[in-house]
C-alpha cells in the first residue's frame, strides 16, 4: 500500500521541489508521511467546496497546486476561514501537498504545457533554475609534494570529498612548483630556515559538498607532510539548467499574428475570451509565457527578444509598460492558465503510482465568470 511519503516522492520526481521559487511554500503542508494513500484529488485551489468533494470521495491526500498554507501563522484555529480549512483537513486525516512554482519550473511542467498551446517551436526557460550537483558545492585545493599526493588524495576522498554522481575519488592533480621560506620558529619538512625553497609539487583539486568539507579538511591536514598544509576552499557557482526554470520563451517554427495565437490559446485553455493588449509588432516569432500572474517576467522575456507575452493576469501599469515597450500581451485569467494541466498531471501520477486512484476535482473552478 502506498503512503503519503511515496506520493511526496512522486511529486518531487515530476517537479523537483528544490527548484521552487525562494518565496514559495511547497511540499507536504498538512499530514503524516506514513499515512496510507489510496486515493488522491488534484486541484488548483483548495477551497471548502473542494474539501467537501474530497470527503465525499474518501481521498487520503490532495495535491493542491496553490499552497493552502502560505503566509506565516501564529495559530491554527477556527478564528478565520483559512484556519478552519486547515483544522478540517487535519480532522479528516487528509494530507495536502503543493508543487506550485516547482511544477511551473519543471521540464514538461505547467509552463511548458502553456507554451505548446501557443504553437509549435523550441522552448527554454525565461530564467533558468540553478543547481549544485551533489558533492560539488566547493573545490578543495591543496599543494602537495609529488611523493605524498596519493596519500593526501586517499585521505580526503575517504573523508567524503571527491564524489560526483555515481563516481568517487574524483580529483585533479597538476604538476606545479611551490616556493616558501621558513621563519626562525618554523620546523620545515623540506629545506632549511631563512632561505627560499623550490619544491616539486602537485596541485590537488577535489570537489566537495559543504557537509563533507570539515572532515575532508581535517583529513587533508592529517595526511599532508607540511607543518602548515595549504588549504584553499573555492565556492562553485551553481549550474544553470537549460530545461528548468521560471516561465518559458517559445520560438515558433512559423511566425503568427496575435489573432491566430489568441485562437490557438483559447482552444488550448478551453476559454471563450481573452484580454488582449496590442503593440504594433505583428507577426510574432518569440513569445514569452508564464502561468498565473507572470507580469514580473515581461522585462526578462523582452530582453530575450519576445514581442508577445502570455499569462493569466497582470497589473494595469505593467500592461502599459509592456505596450509602451513594444510587447503585446494576452491574458487568459489566472487559473485558466493552470487548471488545464491537471489531467496531464493525473496521467503522470498514475504512471508513477499504479495502486493509487487519481482524479481532478470537479469543485475546483475559476472563481469569476463573464457577465454579458
Amino acid at each position: 500500500m502506498s503512503t503519503v511519503r511515496e506520493l511526496l516522492q512522486a511529486v518531487d520526481v515530476i517537479a523537483p521541489l528544490r527548484h521552487a521559487a525562494e518565496w514559495d511554500n511547497v511540499g507536504l503542508l498538512v499530514g503524516r508521511r506514513e499515512a496510507a494513500c489510496r486515493r488522491v484529488l488534484l486541484c488548483v485551489d483548495l477551497t471548502p467546496s473542494v474539501l467537501d468533494e474530497a470527503r465525499t470521495l474518501g481521498v487520503n491526500a490532495i495535491v493542491a497546486y496553490h499552497p493552502v498554507l502560505f503566509d506565516a501563522r501564529k495559530n491554527v484555529s477556527d478564528g478565520d476561514q483559512a484556519g478552519q480549512l486547515l483544522l478540517d483537513l487535519i480532522e479528516a486525516g487528509i494530507a495536502v501537498i503543493s508543487p506550485h512554482t516547482a511544477l511551473d519550473a519543471a521540464p514538461s511542467g505547467m509552463a511548458e504545457w502553456l507554451a505548446f498551446g501557443i504553437g509549435l517551436g523550441s522552448v527554454q526557460p525565461i530564467a533558468c533554475a540553478t543547481d549544485h550537483r551533489e558533492g560539488e558545492a566547493v573545490k578543495l585545493v591543496t599543494y602537495v609534494p609529488r611523493e605524498h599526493v596519493d596519500a593526501v588524495r586517499t585521505a580526503v576522498t575517504q573523508a567524503g570529498a571527491g564524489h560526483v554522481g555515481n563516481y568517487d575519488m574524483c580529483t585533479v592533480s597538476i604538476d606545479s612548483t611551490g616556493t616558501f621560506r621558513a621563519g626562525e620558529e618554523a620546523n620545515p619538512v623540506v629545506g632549511g630556515k631563512g632561505q627560499l625553497e623550490y619544491i616539486d609539487e602537485c596541485t590537488l583539486m577535489v570537489p566537495c559538498s559543504n557537509a563533507a568539507l570539515p572532515a575532508a579538511i581535517a583529513a587533508l591536514q592529517h595526511a599532508h607532510p607540511y607543518e602548515e598544509p595549504p588549504v584553499h576552499i573555492i565556492p562553485l557557482v551553481a549550474r544553470p539548467l537549460h530545461n528548468t526554470g521560471s516561465g518559458r520563451l517559445l520560438t515558433l517554427h512559423e511566425s503568427a499574428d496575435i489573432d491566430t495565437i489568441a485562437k490557438r490559446l483559447r482552444d488550448h485553455l478551453g476559454v471563450d475570451t481573452l484580454r488582449m493588449v496590442r503593440a504594433s509588432n505583428d507577426p510574432h516569432t518569440v513569445i514569452g509565457c508564464c502561468p498565473g500572474a507572470g507580469g514580473s517576467m515581461v522585462s526578462d522575456a523582452m530582453a530575450q527578444g519576445a514581442t508577445l507575452f502570455v499569462t493569466g493576469e497582470m497589473r494595469h501599469h505593467d500592461l502599459l509598460k509592456a505596450q509602451v515597450n513594444g510587447v503585446s500581451v494576452l491574458l487568459a485569467g489566472h487559473t485558466n492558465t493552470e487548471r488545464g494541466y491537471l489531467p496531464l498531471l493525473v496521467d503522470r501520477f498514475a504512471d508513477a503510482m499504479g495502486d493509487v486512484t487519481f482524479s481532478v476535482s470537479e469543485a475546483d473552478v475559476c472563481p469569476w465568470i463573464d457577465s454579458r
